[in-house]
């Protein structure tokens, strides 16, 4: 009923419009964004939107922001909404944006701390905005471009970590870190200390001097060192 105790007409998913934006988005993978400016090859803009919005209004599609919408995924135990972490993956590739984990998640998947993240956060460098799916808010945050090197690497959450833990937990963490992780990964972070806050590059550069763990056949600080690497000491 509408608000004025009118019945909204039934809407047919078999009309052609309807079929098509459903076919595509079932051949999509996972997650991926559904927005009216990529479906214009299949009807003019106004029609894609009033299509778009009946199938939300119908529970074939979730609307997650403003012009965003996402398949809903059929499962044996119903349906439920898209996989954040594959909705954000789907957004990065389609803008060509580089989004990556917030430091507390990243800190909790490097065993630096138990605390496990409430939210979804992530870190960008387009505006802070929000998403939903289905009953769960994604949050983008906008963050300094020394925030989101190394997308995708083990070398880029730890400095998206140590930011999180900040200058009084990160000498302690580094330590950890230094047992840890490959040498290659901490040599990536040793290579753009030029690029990072003061007192990050003061306890990288520590890690570097104290050199590599007994046994590490891969020195941080030796040979191969990048020309930044050489430069931050």
């Amino acid at each position: 009923m509408s608000a004025g105790g009118q019945r909204i007409p039934s809407f047919d998913l078999t009309l052609p419009l309807a079929k098509q934006i459903l076919e595509h988005a079932t051949g999509a993978p996972e997650g991926t964004p559904l927005v009216a400016k990529k479906l214009l090859h299949l009807g003019n803009r106004a029609a894609v939107d009033q299509v778009l919005s009946r199938l939300v209004q119908r529970g074939s599609l979730l609307r997650a922001g403003r012009s965003i919408y996402v398949l809903p995924v059929e499962s044996r135990f119903g349906t439920r909404a898209p996989s954040a972490v594959k909705m954000v993956e789907g957004l990065a590739n389609q803008r060509g944006e580089t989004i990556v984990s917030h430091g507390a998640a990243a800190a909790n998947a490097l065993g630096l701390t138990t605390q496990v993240p409430m939210r979804a956060v992530y870190l960008t460098f387009g505006p802070n905005r929000r998403l939903k799916l289905g009953a769960q808010m994604v949050e983008f945050r906008h963050a300094p471009i020394w925030q989101l090197i190394f997308p995708g690497r083990a070398a880029g959450e730890v400095v998206r970590a140590l930011a999180w833990l900040g200058p009084q937990k990160a000498g302690a963490a580094i330590k950890k870190l230094r047992t840890k992780l490959p040498a290659s990964e901490l040599k990536e972070v040793a290579s753009a200390r030029s690029r990072l806050p003061t007192w990050m590059a003061q306890e990288i550069s520590a890690l570097v001097a104290a050199g590599p763990p007994q046994g590490d056949d891969h020195p941080l600080g030796g040979q191969g060192s990048t020309r930044s690497d050489k430069r931050g000491g």
